[in-house]
């Protein structure tokens, strides 16, 4: 009754309660979403501008020509840039798949009651804390066919009668740098599942014993859909951190056409030949290809992540 009166106090001078709350809201917000317009939108104004010039960093003095949409006419017509956004793609589905499964398993089992549960919680981190660019070179180290620790394993477990060379093969280079992922972000899936595991309450699992329910009864009618918003938003973020991979393929296999990236690519093209204004166009296209993975999922399971 209080804050009815106020509403009308409010009204009848000229100004609601709800538009004094929510001009105050934009005022506390706009500090923040200033800074995200300097530091996310204006290198994004900025890329797309480039993207529409003809740049290159190796002339002196920097001539900027403008050249329209020529240049995504070229990224269209680069079968090298197919390439790399194939790369990408299956670099992002077949890692994303894996890591859902197997975090998802590691994540029940760490869910359980068992001796040690904690233990094994703070161990499972670990390849997740170890940065990229260590953990990729060390990978790099341990695929080497001369000194490498796995090629040792496989011929002393009869596995294999000869070394491979992972990182130069060109069947194995892409399988090879995606375990390594696999091995490093698989802790992150689990973590973020476990957080939804603990979610449930224990009440369902007892009433579905009650009823005679089997463990998968239990998996399947209780615990992935209860599971399913957790899920999404691992989803999400892993499918847009997979899409933007650059440092783990960088590092294991530099710029070779069997592996590279979106993002290497792109670096290639920036960095290596100074086509500034070409390689906006691809970060460019970069961002729309993310942006498609974006709208596609909120699309379609935007009503779910809610």
């Amino acid at each position: 009754m209080q804050e009815t009166a106020v509403k009308k106090r409010s009204a009848k001078g000229g100004i609601s309660l709800e538009s004094r709350r929510a001009r105050t809201a934009w005022l506390f917000l706009a500090p923040s979403l200033i800074v995200i317009a300097l530091v996310a939108g204006y290198p994004l104004f900025r890329t797309i501008q480039l993207s529409l010039t003809q740049t290159n960093l190796l002339q002196f003095p920097l001539k900027s020509n403008f050249v329209g949409l020529l240049n995504f006419k070229f990224l269209v017509q680069d079968a090298q840039w197919w390439r790399s956004v194939q790369n990408t793609v299956v670099f992002t589905v077949v890692s994303v798949a894996a890591e859902t499964l197997l975090g998802l398993g590691i994540a029940m089992l760490v869910n359980a009651k068992f001796p040690g549960r904690g233990a094994m919680r703070t161990a499972m981190l670990i390849p997740w804390a170890i940065p990229t660019v260590v953990s990729a070179q060390m990978w790099r180290w341990m695929y080497n066919d001369v000194y490498g620790v796995i090629n040792d394993m496989l011929m002393k477990l009869h596995l294999t009668d000869k070394a491979y060379a992972w990182l130069a093969n060109p069947r194995l280079m892409l399988p090879a740098v995606i375990s390594v992922d696999v091995w490093k972000t698989t802790p992150f899936m689990a973590l973020l599942l476990l957080a939804g595991l603990q979610s449930i309450p224990t009440e369902l699992y007892e009433a579905a014993r009650v009823d005679g329910a089997t463990p998968w009864q239990n998996f399947v009618r209780v615990t992935l859909p209860l599971l399913r918003p957790a899920l999404l938003v691992a989803l999400i973020f892993r499918t847009l951190d997979a899409l933007r991979v650059f440092d783990a393929i960088y590092v294991m296999t530099g710029t070779t056409p069997n592996t590279m990236s979106m993002a290497v690519y792109a670096r290639q093209q920036l960095v290596d030949f100074g086509l500034l204004g070409y390689g906006s166009a691809m970060s460019v296209g970069i961002f729309v290809i993310i942006g498609l993975f974006v709208v596609a999922y909120v699309v379609s399971l935007g009503v779910e992540v809610d």
